[in-house]
């Protein structure tokens, strides 16, 4: 069968579309400061929660979005791996958790430390390799059997779309596209009420953040689930999605990715490796945030301070590879594109999040209480030299 010809153009238009997302998206991470553990960190210890409502901010706006794209069929969101039947709950909470964990010890998520590396960052360019290689030894390697053998067999096979308005109405609460309109309805009030209580706190960064993110993640969705789908693709005679790694709609997401950029890079010459639409992302991600530094003069190479930064960094990437990896996403691909579906998946997944950045936050608090309070502490006599001893004792 004589191959469309159609098919290269419509995945170089998936595939570097994914690069301009990446890159804007990039751009307006580093002049607004949008970062998830940024706003985990500042809730949960200042009780600040101003980058938090940014963060909701662009959920509510791409969950808005999505049910748009949904309703309008311009988006199959059932095929999405966010809305997959089978919903792995302890792997979303533990890999969330884990992840959530990593995030903290690494100063940032994936999408943050593509931000930072492009800003000049040089802590956060180990930070992604070490999640690339936990990621790929997450899928196929050493750290999948963990993943395999003990924390997916906790799963349920649900009837359909692990999406909130399919559940509710296998529950028997209404047809699935009211319920849809009613939640999104609940979370676009909810939102707009918060950030008017909070509105002498909140900067103009918080807002252009928040939007500019759910915007970006309706447009991925947009180019991947309508301009990238064929309804019927001539070699198999089935749905398709081109240009993703999945071979589904995809959004935002990076842990994946980075595995798959680190595939590509090591099996360059191998034919059968192409770039999809989730490494072209990440690329442009960080040269977004390269750009913008540099014309916001805020382009600093930075390295690290000590062994423990060095550590701290290469445990928080590994850890952030394999809770991403089995949470089927960070806290951008469920965070953000899982939650902008309504996936009940999503939800563990950030709450798991959240619980292991409150874990890691005190953790971190614990040890600098314990280093000021040695650095406090009385010199035993036993280790004061011999002359002090004798004149203590005298």
């Amino acid at each position: 069968m004589q191959a469309d010809p159609s098919l290269p153009a419509l995945t170089s238009l998936v595939v570097l579309g994914g690069l301009l997302l990446g890159a804007l998206l990039g751009a307006l991470a580093q002049a607004t400061r949008f970062c998830t553990m940024g706003a985990l960190a500042d809730w949960f210890t200042y009780r600040d929660p101003s980058r938090l409502l940014a963060w909701l901010l662009a959920v509510a706006v791409a969950a808005l979005g999505a049910g748009a794209l949904v309703t309008s069929g311009a988006l199959d969101a059932a095929r999405s791996i966010y809305l997959a039947p089978r919903l792995a709950w302890l792997s979303a909470l533990a890999g969330g958790a884990v992840f959530g964990f990593g995030m903290v010890l690494a100063s940032g998520c994936p999408q943050r430390a593509l931000v930072r590396a492009g800003a000049g960052n040089l802590k956060a360019l180990v930070t992604l390799l070490a999640v690339a290689v936990a990621a790929q030894m997450t899928l196929r390697g050493l750290l999948a059997l963990p993943r395999t053998r003990v924390l997916d067999p906790w799963s349920v096979t649900l009837a359909g779309p692990q999406d909130l308005p399919s559940i509710l109405s296998r529950w028997g609460a209404g047809a699935p596209e009211a319920l849809r309109w009613t939640l999104l309805a609940l979370l676009a009030l909810a939102t707009a009420g918060l950030m008017w209580r909070r509105r002498a706190a909140l900067e103009r960064s918080h807002w252009i953040g928040g939007l500019g993110v759910g915007l970006l993640v309706v447009a991925a969705w947009a180019l991947t689930g309508h301009f990238g789908h064929l309804a019927e693709h001539p070699d198999t005679l089935e749905a398709a999605w081109l240009g993703t790694q999945s071979g589904r709609p995809e959004a935002f997401s990076f842990v994946g990715p980075l595995a798959h950029g680190l595939e590509l890079l090591t099996l360059w010459t191998d034919r059968s490796v192409a770039a999809s639409f989730g490494v072209t992302v990440a690329l442009g991600v960080a040269l977004g945030s390269a750009a913008s530094a540099l014309l916001r003069r805020e382009f600093r190479w930075e390295a690290f301070r000590s062994t423990e930064d060095l550590s701290n960094h290469l445990i928080g990437g590994m850890l952030m590879g394999f809770g991403g990896v089995t949470a089927l996403g960070c806290s951008i691909g469920q965070g953000v594109s899982g939650l902008s579906l309504l996936s009940a998946g999503a939800l563990l997944a950030v709450a798991g999040i959240a619980l292991g950045a409150r874990a890691a936050l005190r953790w971190q608090e614990w040890r600098i209480e314990r280093l000021d309070a040695a650095s406090q502490s009385p010199v035993p006599a036993s280790c004061l030299p011999n002359a002090r001893k004798q004149g203590s004792a005298s």
